[in-house]
């Protein structure tokens, strides 16, 4: 509830880079996973927009995309044999990935947690035009 994490108080961290691609939007991209899945496609040429390699027609006429989008998948990677045994940091890889659904989360926290981390994020984001879809 803290925020910390072995890579730093996740709170500062995210609220960190939001604040800056307000400032520099051409430096800093902030996307959240729900907008990704909102809209993948949509995203994916936007993100290869602001990294400076956008798609020509021609990929797009031949699926790159969407070739893209499947290798990228939440499924696709969490069968990766990559990302199914060892360690990131302290976490246990095969903990990393659960199902990739939005909302998930509260299967996984007790409703007193649930109360606790709602305190939390209304603390952390008052005042800033950050929100998560299905987040308390």
């Amino acid at each position: 509830m803290t925020g910390d994490m072995f890579i730093g108080p996740f709170w500062d961290h995210m609220l960190g880079y939001l604040k800056e691609s307000i400032i520099r939007p051409n430096k800093i991209l902030f996307l959240k996973y729900e907008d990704l899945k909102e809209d993948v496609s949509f995203n994916l040429k936007r993100i290869a927009e602001f990294v400076g390699f956008p798609f020509t027609q021609e990929e797009e006429n031949n699926e790159v995309i969407e070739n893209i989008i499947k290798l990228c998948s939440f499924e696709s990677m969490k069968r990766s044999k990559g990302n199914q045994s060892g360690i990131i940091g302290v976490i246990d890889k095969e903990f990393f990935f659960r199902k990739g659904e939005m909302g998930d989360w509260v299967n996984y926290l007790s409703p007193s947690m649930i109360e606790k981390l709602s305190k939390v994020i209304k603390e952390k984001l008052s005042g800033l035009s950050l929100s998560f879809k299905g987040c308390p």
